[in-house]
C-alpha cells in the first residue's frame, strides 16, 4: 500500500518551515490581544494566537509570545509582564480585527500601540495596565508563570495569568454565559488568513452507556 503520509521530524527543519506547518496545523487559533505597561509606564498592545483557557478554578489563561523574528530579542510584551506581573487579555471580535492588525508590527518599545490601532484605552480596577474598550470580553490578569521554551529565533514563552476580574459587555453576557452570536470572535488561520466564529454545529457528548462496551477487535472478540 503506497503511504499516504508526508513525515516530518520538526528538529531537522529550519524554524520558519516548522512555524508554518503549526500555524497550518492548529486552527483556528483564538486570539488574546494583551495589553500591558512598561516598568516606565508606557503602554503596549500586541495579538497572540498562541493562546487559549488553562483552568477554571483559579481561572487561568496562556499566551505564548515567541522572540522577536527582526533580532531574537524579548517581544515588549513580555518583558513589560515580566517587569509588572499584570496584563490584561482582550477577546478580539470581528468589529475590532482591522484595528487590531494594525498592533502586528514591530514597533520600538517606546510606541503606544493604542494609538497606532485608535482603540481606547479603559482604566482596568484590579491591575495597572489598561483594558481595551471595544472589546467584548476583558481579563485582568496576574502573572502565574513564564515558562521560557528556548531563547533564539523560533523559540519563545508560555506566559500564564490568573484572571483576577472578567467584564463581558451587556450584550454577550446571557444567563451566566457567553453569547457566541454577540461575541462574534475571530480566529487565526495561516498567513494572513482569519476565520469567522458564525458556521457552527452541536454535537451531543455521550455517555459511558451510549457507546459498544467493552471493545470488540476485527474479529469479534474481546479488544
Amino acid at each position: 500500500m503506497t503511504d499516504p503520509f508526508v513525515h516530518l521530524t520538526p528538529g531537522d527543519l529550519p524554524w520558519r518551515d516548522s512555524y508554518k506547518l503549526l500555524i497550518g496545523a492548529v486552527v483556528p487559533r483564538p486570539i488574546a490581544l494583551v495589553s500591558t505597561v512598561s516598568a516606565d509606564g508606557v503602554r503596549n498592545l500586541a495579538a497572540f494566537s498562541f493562546f487559549n483557557g488553562v483552568c477554571p478554578k483559579p481561572l487561568v489563561v496562556a499566551f505564548a509570545p515567541m522572540w522577536r523574528g527582526s533580532d531574537g530579542g524579548k517581544k515588549d510584551t513580555l518583558r513589560n509582564v515580566e517587569e509588572t506581573g499584570q496584563f490584561v487579555v482582550n477577546v478580539v471580535s470581528e468589529q475590532i480585527v482591522e484595528q487590531v492588525n494594525r498592533t502586528n508590527p514591530e514597533y520600538p518599545p517606546e510606541v503606544d500601540e493604542f494609538l497606532v490601532s485608535g482603540l481606547t484605552p479603559l482604566d482596568s480596577e484590579c491591575i495597572r495596565p489598561p483594558r481595551v474598550a471595544e472589546s467584548p470580553v476583558q481579563m485582568e490578569c496576574s502573572l502565574l508563570q513564564v515558562v521560557t521554551l528556548g531563547a533564539e529565533i523560533g523559540a519563545g514563552s508560555l506566559v500564564l495569568g490568573r484572571v483576577e476580574r472578567m467584564h463581558v459587555r451587556d450584550d454577550v453576557y446571557r444567563d451566566g454565559k457567553i453569547d457566541p452570536d454577540a461575541l462574534l470572535a475571530v480566529g487565526r488561520m495561516a498567513g494572513d488568513v482569519y476565520a469567522r466564529t458564525r458556521d457552527r454545529f452541536s454535537l451531543r457528548r455521550p455517555t459511558v452507556a451510549d457507546q459498544p462496551w467493552p471493545p470488540h477487535n476485527a474479529q469479534g472478540g474481546p479488544g
